[in-house]
């Protein structure tokens, strides 16, 4: 995922979804889509990112899952092209 604006779209996309499912009322599924975007969602979407910048190797990915880990690349995540 090289392009910078298809990273932005994976990233904001699910949020349309979200909002969908929390102004329906359905609350649990409002949590359950919320916790799996935030944990294996943006895990696969981040690794993919950093894979192909060539900054992780995806035997690696899993460590974007320790709390920090994003910080160490968010110059890289959000603004290299």
């Amino acid at each position: 995922m090289r392009n910078l604006l298809l990273y932005y779209l994976a990233i904001l996309l699910p949020f349309l979804y979200m909002i969908s499912t929390a102004r329906s009322g359905h609350s649990v599924w409002f949590i359950v889509v919320l916790l799996v975007y935030a944990i294996p969602y943006r895990m696969a979407v981040d690794g993919m990112r950093l894979v192909t910048l060539g900054l992780m190797k995806w035997n690696q990915v899993w460590k974007l899952l320790v709390p920090g880990t994003r910080r160490k690349y968010f110059r890289a995540l959000y603004f290299k092209k």
